[in-house]
């Protein structure tokens, strides 16, 4: 995981929350409730990403340490 991508969820994060106060204070909840949902499927689509290069480097430790023994 790389700097560059915390630093870009945040910042996605920040957009999406500003934008979500913005839809609220304007009464456009439906507006609002798709940018959620948007936003949770991205966070959702990241993590798994995420979750996929932690097990490759997981298996490559193991296959590391079944070759030392």
């Amino acid at each position: 995981m790389e700097l560059t991508d915390l630093l870009r969820i945040a910042g996605i994060g920040l957009v999406i929350g500003i934008l979500h106060v913005f839809f609220e204070q304007t009464g456009k909840k439906d507006f609002s409730f798709f940018l959620f949902l948007f936003a949770y499927l991205y966070i959702t689509v990241e993590l798994l990403l995420f979750l996929k290069i932690f097990f490759i480097e997981i298996m490559e430790f193991f296959q590391w340490l079944s070759m030392a023994v």
